[in-house]
């Protein structure tokens, strides 16, 4: 049904007014008697094969929703329905910010591909934690994407993690520090060896002085090199990391069957989607081996079907993260790949259980 008939009519909206249509929709249907039965029925499926235990939190599944899509932890409890073992909500940032100029997210159906520049647009980190507290469903395991707002110089930077960090830690399950969105400006400039573990160590800090410390993970680019990987995996032991992301999305237009000029007309921005599934593969694969697979790997990145689920765990994912595949692909594709996934009686390289 998605793909026959609601697909076509989004695709006709622009990309970003598209996402508001489905967002506030949704929202509305949830509260008429019987929707949130109806959507369970349809996209959630269990198994006993799928659970997955990941930096000491319990997975039902081992699919998630990627930082992104539900930036303000608006339809946590709707998305809870739909079959996902885990949502990440953000990118977050302490305080509220507008984002880029719009337009700002473009299609690329011949590539089954997005562009966004969104540029951390978000309700800021105070009014995102009282959502999350005023939130029905407390099973879902929810992930805090966390950046800097885009007048905080590099140098303070750090503060601002800290800051999301302290504003966030009572509501969500784990943390991702996102240093690596090709949208604000300078930001990627902090995945660098030095200024990277000053500010995880500061973060990890605040973390580790608590009773309870959260999972820690960081969020990586898929442009980075052999060499910047390997120092990324000397950061994360460094730093006591739970573990990575892999990947964000890429600054490369490599490949790409749309025409190129009207590549080039949409300006700067992250590419996502099938042209980016390789290379976080690539990732994922080479992070596993030289960790000698002690660092769990949350993948995403191309995943459109269950195959390309099943390749990155494969490839040493211990759990998998959908936004461009669910665009395309409708919310069915939650359970097509947990349905696949249980099929298969052996863990994933790179699971738990």
């Amino acid at each position: 049904m998605y793909k026959a008939l609601v697909k076509p009519l989004l695709f006709q909206l622009d990309a970003e007014r598209a996402h508001h249509v489905v967002f506030n929709n949704l929202r509305r249907a949830a509260q008429l008697p019987g929707t949130k039965a109806l959507l369970r029925s349809l996209y959630n499926f269990q198994h006993p094969n799928l659970t997955r235990e990941v930096f000491g939190l319990k997975f039902p599944n081992p699919v998630g929703l990627a930082a992104g899509l539900d930036k303000n932890a608006v339809l946590t409890d709707e998305l809870a329905t739909m079959g996902f073992g885990f949502v990440e909500i953000g990118t977050v940032t302490p305080r509220p910010q507008s984002g880029n100029p719009q337009p700002r997210l473009f299609r690329l159906p011949q590539d089954e591909a997005l562009v966004n520049r969104m540029g951390f647009n978000n309700d800021g980190a105070a009014a995102v934690a009282a959502r999350l507290a005023r939130r029905q469903n407390r099973q879902l395991i929810i992930g805090g994407n966390i950046g800097k707002n885009k007048d905080t110089p590099n140098e303070r930077a750090a503060e601002d993690y800290v800051a999301g960090f302290e504003a966030l830690v009572e509501v969500v399950d784990y943390f991702v520090v996102n240093v690596s969105s090709p949208n604000t400006p300078n930001l990627r400039q902090l995945q660098e060896k030095k200024p990277l573990i000053e500010l995880l160590q500061q973060v990890q800090a605040r973390n580790q002085a608590r009773a309870t410390p959260r999972p820690l993970l960081l969020k990586i680019a898929p442009d980075l090199t052999d060499s910047q990987l390997d120092d990324i995996l000397e950061i994360a032991r460094e730093t006591k990391l739970s573990g990575l992301v892999a990947t964000n999305t890429t600054i490369s237009r490599d490949n790409l069957r749309t025409d190129s000029t009207y590549v080039s007309s949409l300006g700067a921005g992250g590419l996502s989607g099938r042209p980016l599934r390789a290379r976080a593969t690539e990732i994922i694969r080479y992070l596993h081996q030289k960790s000698g697979g002690s660092l769990p790997i949350i993948g995403s990145g191309g995943i459109h079907s269950a195959a390309d689920a099943q390749e990155k765990l494969a490839a040493g994912a211990t759990l998998i993260q959908l936004y461009t595949g669910f665009v395309y692909e409708g919310p069915a594709l939650v359970r097509r790949i947990n349905e696949q996934l249980a099929a298969y009686s052996h863990v994933p390289a790179g699971a738990t259980t």
